[in-house]
């Protein structure tokens, strides 16, 4: 049973002993309620992540920057002064990579040269796919069918490896928030959504960012690095277990909404992308990848084949207004972005969608209403109107429930596809602006925790290309 369902669940402070490397220990607390369903956080044991994915020259040179060379370096920084300095993609390597990672036909060529170099029948590699796509295993040596020495030789070349889940927080609506632990002591949040049939799962594709969107308490944080394909997928992977394990039931659909932008991690997300649709078989319509105006990275999804959605962060519906929301906007215009939106239009069958977030005061003036749904009748996007959800950085309140109604019955009246999304997970800040991937005070690593910020925005600069 779900936890927040259970109205048993008791207040409870569990101290577990973990073994740290050396012998060393660390405990970890499990936390409940008792007769309320109010936020559940719950310190989960598992294994330590001590690397990035990285791959072999074999494969890697098999990615080549067809979908847009990326460059990260991004400085950020908060009312301390204290600047993020450039970081690479993968700051931790390995020499076995993850299996996780690599797309499906990155890992049937590398598995086919393992396997053929040892001299086993190409059935081999079919058998690890299963294993991971269908099986759900958490190491090589899980891979029971083959036989012990391949196991030993696979485990020596290639691993399986996920981060770990160092906290998941679940609200009084069921929403449930996972706190990642990545190498290098960097974390990330996911959020898993359920709704009647439907389970969403949120995932994140950077750790912090770099695009310092007023209204984001993930923007205020700053960028710490790129993730990898394999920990996108992993959030998959292990969120998925989790939810069927607590009766939840299969994820239905996947989101590029988490911490970071998606599309300025292009050579992590994609390949993601394609793990997920052609590995786990997750269909590309179930699968939407969220952006607040990376234009290159548009045009790039707009390249691919796959029916995958997009979600266009609007916010605004005038270029002016939006740059006082989004500052990228001053390097990728609104015009362009719609531009760009026409041509991913005709792809066919593919669907675009306006996020709104509703600040009280700041872009729910009624007079918005008529470029709003100008905007979205040009690409035929549908809008979701978003009530703001608080952030410690603003003191900005979400707009009067009646004006929220107001934009949607305008909206509809124009001919616009338009629905409000009600904020889910918002007492354990896992609603839409809310992830910052705060930790418990006694894990916060040095200067991993996340300061206050003074003055009316996050300042970023930009480097180079996104």
């Amino acid at each position: 049973m779900h936890p927040s369902r259970d109205p048993h669940f008791a207040a409870r402070h569990i101290e577990i002993d973990r073994p740290r490397r050396g012998g060393a220990h660390r405990r970890r607390t499990l936390l409940g309620s008792r007769h309320h369903p109010s936020p559940v956080s719950l310190r989960v044991p598992g294994r330590r992540s001590h690397a990035v994915n990285s791959a072999t020259a074999f494969w890697r040179r098999r990615r080549t920057s067809s979908c847009g060379k990326l460059n990260p370096r991004f400085t950020a920084h908060s009312s301390s002064r204290r600047f993020l300095s450039p970081t690479p993609e993968h700051t931790v390597t390995t020499d076995r990579p993850n299996l996780l990672g690599l797309t499906p036909e990155e890992l049937s060529d590398a598995l086919g040269v393992h396997f053929r170099e040892r001299g086993e029948p190409a059935f081999r590699s079919r058998q690890v796919a299963r294993w991971l796509y269908e099986g759900d295993v958490r190491s090589v040596g899980d891979m029971t069918d083959l036989p012990l020495a391949e196991r030993k030789a696979l485990s020596g070349a290639f691993r399986v490896e996920e981060p770990e889940i160092d906290t998941v927080s679940i609200s009084r609506d069921g929403t449930a928030k996972h706190l990642w632990e990545l190498s290098g002591g960097e974390v990330v949040e996911s959020v898993l959504i359920p709704a009647g049939r439907r389970l969403t799962l949120c995932i994140s594709s950077q750790a912090g960012c770099a695009l310092a969107c007023r209204f984001c308490a993930t923007g205020w944080s700053g960028f710490g690095r790129q993730l990898s394909p394999a920990e996108i997928v992993a959030q998959y992977r292990a969120s998925a277990r989790w939810a069927r394990e607590n009766g939840l039931g299969a994820v239905s659909n996947v989101v590029f909404m988490g911490m970071g932008e998606p599309l300025a991690n292009r050579k992590a997300v994609f390949p993601a992308l394609t793990i997920l649709n052609r590995g786990y078989s997750l269909g590309a319509r179930r699968i939407t990848v969220s952006t607040v105006g990376v234009l290159p990275g548009i045009k790039a999804l707009a390249e691919r084949r796959e029916q995958f959605r997009l979600a266009l962060s609007l916010h605004a519906p005038t270029s002016e207004l939006r740059r006082e929301l989004i500052p990228l906007e001053q390097r990728y215009p609104l015009d362009q972005l719609m531009t760009a939106l026409e041509e991913f239009n005709r792809g066919g069958g593919r669907r675009v969608t306006f996020e709104y977030t509703m600040i009280r005061g700041v872009n729910d003036d009624l007079s918005l209403l008529p470029p709003l749904a100008n905007l979205a009748l040009r690409v035929r996007a549908f809008v979701n109107l978003i009530p703001f959800n608080p952030i410690p950085y603003v003191d900005w309140k979400p707009s009067l429930r009646g004006r929220v109604r107001a934009f949607q019955s305008g909206l509809e009246a124009a001919g616009v596809a338009a629905a409000v999304r009600e904020p889910r997970g918002r007492d354990i800040e896992a609603a839409c602006g809310q992830l910052r991937a705060a930790r418990r005070p006694d894990r916060a690593g040095p200067g991993r925790r996340l300061r206050g910020v003074s003055g009316p925005r996050p300042r970023s600069g930009p480097s180079a290309p996104l």
